[in-house]
């Protein structure tokens, strides 16, 4: 660790030591929204005269160097937003400070209005894609709008099931993707079992998901990186709004203050009423069940050059199940998270960041059976210290340095009828440190290159991760990208599909060594007419040296923690096409993937194949192979909308038993023996999985107090009972087979007050 603190001073001596050797002019500053004052995140700025620009980082700060003295026109444009202009003349040496505020434009339905090449190409980089909030909270959803139910209709991401909201990207599984929320990791952020994801989108303000090919300031999971930002709170006026729904409700309220601004957001599910009819007809109802989150964000403006915030997110999930006279399941599981940000302006070439983050997460799974009652007590604490360098040497040049420290201990413990059963706790200490240069040595090239430095204490693990990716623009309205990069991860989920609260996170360490794979991404993006997009990416990743808990473990007790695991590996690759239509009163896009994916662990197949065949690849179960998106929104009026959502996709795989073979009167054992004989691994598929979700809207005032919106929902509007699993009845001869069904028709109504 001494040598990456050591490699990450001289980097920083490396970057700082031209900062004053500048002669030129400079303009920077921070890019707002002007109804909220909420930062923007990757607007773009340019000087018209010598078409020159650049876009506002994750804290919505620009700058634009060297530049000759003169008089020009600097304009700023973002998705949504009235194009900004303004002259400004600057002097020699002078570091002209230009914050600006930008106008919310509202779409008119007479018009189209057409948004720029340019704004849309800020959002397209390789492997990258952006979610609004507008979307979020426009397509049909369960119970909830959910930010990772919206992420899964993009290509590329599949979802496991209706029940969970889990993040498959890419081939990989929910724990090869990072989830930051401002910064700070959250290790399970989902609710009701995994239903839906903590996010409310009430207080999210910019979501970023990078399925692939990542720059090298992001690393610890082998497939991809999911970023959150809360909103900072609105800086001219206080507002908030209000939403009821049948299973849940929202509340939130942001505003001013002297030196800045604040927000809290509050969720909380009003599922007691509905379970306290259900119970008088219907067995196996909760006897508790309820879940909620809390957002806060403030923001303290010390001086023009510096900026500090603290943001925190607390959420719980409580449940107690009855499942048979004297027998009861209880959950208990949630996060807290907490991050303080200092954003300094050093120079106008150098803008810095200093972050430290705490994260909590928790289950406790119980089952008490006939008085006797087994617990489990999962706990993870992560805490960490993050320090950033941008530097912006010349219009050629923007180099990005840092290095992320911290602390993470995970902890396990059993005990059944009161006794303590088993327990283990590892304590690790964590490194990483990267560089990364954005060169644009033409106006038809831009190369990114990066290094990434991984240490992890457990085990003495020191890796380096190299990443890269280049973008021609040699067409006037093509991008050609490709991308490649090596990936270290030293976590491993236990996960069920169907209930995420039991999820148990362990490390690598002595004789566990990390997880690791390389990415190629190739794309080419284009705009094929005004208005429109589209978008196509192939990828292939390899996943080695894959760590999980080996399922032939009886007996945990004595064995050394090496012992408790088996280790394979998979490869994924596919293609993904993104076409969208952007502007007008119909919009709306189609996302499809070809995507296939394999695992390999000892054990597996093994029993079936003969030696030189044994440890075949095998699909995991969520491997869809097609997979198909359609996502609309209609304006029928300047009061009401109607929104769509279509999915299909190839049924995913399971293992089929093939038949049994019962023996009577045999001189041992028991006086009937079965023997079962089962296919290979996943090599069945279930039926294709295909649903439409139908939304109206409408838009009004609630007593002149504020705007309001009714939104009418049908889920699964055609009733198609999609399969869930198969379960299969060996008690009976033959054996029977029964159709677990995932979500009927549901619909759902809810009603939001913006004030």
């Amino acid at each position: 660790m001494i040598k990456t603190l050591t490699l990450f001073i001289i980097l920083i001596g490396f970057v700082s030591q031209p900062v004053y050797s500048q002669d030129g002019a400079s303009v920077n500053g921070y890019i707002t929204d002007s109804q909220t004052g909420e930062t923007l995140l990757s607007a773009n700025v340019a000087l018209l005269e010598i078409n020159r620009g650049t876009s506002t980082n994750t804290s919505g700060y620009y700058s634009i160097t060297n530049i000759t003295p003169g008089t020009y026109t600097l304009v700023a444009t973002y998705i949504g937003y009235q194009r900004f202009e303004k002259e400004i003349t600057l002097e020699e040496g002078e570091n002209l400070r230009q914050n600006i505020e930008l106008i919310p434009q509202g779409v008119e339905l007479e018009e189209v209005v057409v948004e720029s090449q340019a704004e849309r190409e800020a959002q397209r980089n390789i492997g990258r894609a952006e979610v609004s909030t507008e979307l979020i909270k426009e397509v049909p959803a369960i119970i909830e709008p959910d930010v990772f139910r919206s992420i899964q209709l993009l290509p590329g991401v599949k979802a496991a099931s209706d029940f969970s909201s889990g993040l498959y990207i890419r081939g990989g599984g929910p724990d090869q993707t990072l989830i930051l929320l401002d910064e700070t990791t959250v290790y399970n952020p989902t609710h009701f079992f995994g239903f839906f994801s903590t996010f409310n989108p009430d207080a999210v303000k910019d979501v970023r998901l990078y399925k692939g090919g990542y720059p090298a300031e992001f690393g610890g999971r082998l497939g991809s990186v999911l970023t959150v930002f809360n909103k900072d709170g609105n800086r001219n006026e206080t507002t908030g709004s209000v939403s009821l729904g049948l299973l849940a409700s929202r509340v939130s309220v942001e505003g001013p203050y002297s030196r800045g601004s604040w927000m809290i957001a509050v969720r909380r599910s009003t599922l007691e009423p509905v379970l306290a009819v259900l119970r008088q007809s219907v067995d196996s109802v909760p006897d508790l069940f309820y879940f909620y989150d809390i957002n806060g964000k403030l923001n303290f403006d010390a001086t023009a050059d510096d900026r500090f915030s603290i943001a925190f997110y607390t959420g719980n999930d409580n449940v107690s199940l009855p499942f048979q006279e004297d027998a009861t399941i209880k959950l208990n599981y949630g996060n807290q998270t907490v991050s303080t940000k200092w954003r300094r302006i050093i120079s106008e070439e150098l803008f810095s960041s200093v972050t430290a983050t705490g994260s909590r997460y928790f289950n406790q799974p119980g089952f008490e059976i006939g008085g006797t009652p087994f617990e489990s007590n999962n706990k993870i604490y992560d805490f960490s210290l993050k320090g950033d360098l941008e530097y912006l040497p010349n219009e050629k040049n923007t180099i990005s340095t840092g290095i992320w420290g911290g602390i993470l201990t995970l902890s396990y413990a059993d005990r059944f009828d009161d006794q303590p059963t088993f327990s283990n706790r590892i304590q690790s200490t964590y490194l990483s440190a990267y560089i990364q240069n954005e060169w644009r040595p033409t106006r038809q090239w831009i190369i990114n290159g990066g290094l990434r430095l991984n240490t992890f204490a457990e085990g003495d693990f020191y890796r380096f991760e190299p990443r890269i990716s280049v973008e021609n623009r040699s067409f006037s309205n093509i991008r050609l990208q490709a991308a490649y990069g090596r990936y270290y991860q030293y976590l491993t989920l236990i996960t069920n599909e169907a209930f995420s609260g039991f999820d148990i996170w362990l490390t690598s360490d002595d004789g566990v060594p990390p997880s690791y794979g390389d990415q190629f991404v190739a794309g080419a993006k284009t705009i094929p007419f005004e208005g429109y997009g589209l978008d196509v990416e192939l990828y292939y990743r390899t996943m080695r040296d894959l760590f999980e808990f080996d399922p032939f473990v009886n007996d945990a007790a004595g064995l050394d923690y090496s012992e408790l695991f088996r280790y394979g590996e998979g490869y994924a690759y596919g293609v993904e096409v993104f076409f969208e239509k952007q502007t007008g009163r119909y919009t709306g896009f189609i996302g499809y993937t070809y995507g296939i994916t394999k695992r390999k662990f000892p054990g597996f197949n093994d029993e079936l194949l003969d030696e030189p065949l044994r440890g075949r690849f095998y699909p995991p179960k969520y491997d869809r192979t097609h997979d198909v998106n359609f996502v609309s929104t209609y304006k029928l009026s300047d009061r009401w909308s109607v929104s769509a959502v279509f999915n299909f996709a190839s049924g995913q795989p399971y293992t089929k038993p093939l038949g049994r073979t019962q023996f009577n009167g045999v001189p041992w054992g028991s006086s009937e023996r079965d023997i079962f004989t089962v296919g290979n691994l996943n090599a069945s598929r279930l039926p294709s999985y295909h649903r439409l979700d139908i939304s109206f809207s409408r838009k009004g005032t609630f007593f002149k107090l504020g705007d309001a919106e009714w939104q009418f929902q049908v889920i699964n509007a055609y009733s198609r009972r999609n399969i869930w699993f198969y379960n299969y009845d060996f008690e009976e001869n033959p054996v029977e087979r029964q159709d677990v069904l995932l979500l009927p028709v549901i619909p759902s109504v809810s009603y939001t007050v913006n004030f």
